[in-house]
Order: C-alpha cells, then structure tokens, then sequence
C-alpha cells in the first residue's frame, strides 16, 4: 500500500556520509531513525531513482539546492535527496553537486524504506535492481502533509518549484 497525505512514516532506517565528525555522528556512513530524524520537524524529502543519472543532476537535486532559502522561508527546517544508493554513493553525489549542509543525502541502499512507504521502482529488467520513485513530500512531525509522485518517466510534480507551491 503505497503512503498517502495524513499517514505517518513508517519506522525505519536511512544512511548518510558522515564527512566532518561531529557528537553522536562518526566520519564515514552513519545510520538514523527515520522517527527520530522527523519528530518535531518539517522536512521536505524529494526521492529520486539514482545519484548521478541525467535528470536528477542536471535538474531535481539543483533544483532543491537553487530553492533552498526559500524553504527556509516557508519554515522548512531539513531537505532531503532519497535513493537507493549506498552512503558512500549519496556522499559522493552531493560532494560533486556541492550540496554542503543545504540537503541531507539518505540513502536507502537496498530500497527497504521506499518499499515500506510503497514507492519503489523495479528497474531489475534495465540492470538497475530496485529503486525510488521519483517523488517528493512534505512531512511535519512525521506525518506527511504533501505527496507527489511523478508518472513513469516524468520529471514535473516533483521539482522543487512545485513542492514549493505546495507549502
């Protein structure tokens, strides 16, 4: 069953590179509590199907990072890039991208949480196993306030200008 407005997110894990040591968080690739992460907070979340693929480096993760200022004027505390890639791919996609602390880079290497909200993509028959939609929502305290997500091959409900009309 696929997450719609008004669920909470499940409970879950999610990875991130770690690249300057901080308390509590160790260099290198470190896991989080998607409850923990969302409580008390408005995140934005935009999934897409891979780090470095055409469309989500050229237009869905610069997008969110060209918008940023005005999601912190919308009151949006966290943005973050989801994919089923590993920690150390989304560390090096968002070094490359130069996303510095603008969006948080969550892999979700297996695809285990984009299962659990049902928003994976099997893309088993191109060689590229499973993936995330591409998708974007609005989440405030763990529940999710906006959802969006693309028709197979689309890039348009999930921009950040369009996620951006939404709050």
């Amino acid at each position: 069953m696929t997450i719609k407005v008004g669920d909470r997110l499940p409970a879950g894990t999610l990875n991130e590179f770690i690249s300057v040591e901080t308390e509590g968080c160790a260099l290198g690739p470190n896991t989080f509590k998607v409850e923990d992460l969302v409580k008390g907070k408005k995140i934005v979340v935009f999934a897409v199907p891979g780090a470095f693929t055409p469309t989500c480096s050229n237009q869905h993760l610069p997008g969110y990072l060209a918008h940023y200022d005005a999601f912190k004027a919308k009151g949006v505390d966290e943005i973050w890039c989801l994919a089923a890639n590993d920690a150390f791919v989304m560390g090096a996609w968002g070094k490359d991208q130069q996303v510095g602390s603008k969006v948080r880079m969550m892999a979700d290497g297996s695809a285990e949480y984009v299962g659990k909200l049902g928003l994976q993509l099997d893309l088993t028959a191109r060689g590229m196993g499973l993936r995330a939609q591409r998708f974007a929502m609005v989440v405030e305290d763990g529940v999710v306030k906006a959802l969006a997500v693309e028709a197979p091959g689309k890039f348009e409900v999930s921009s950040a200008e369009a996620v951006l009309k939404s709050l």
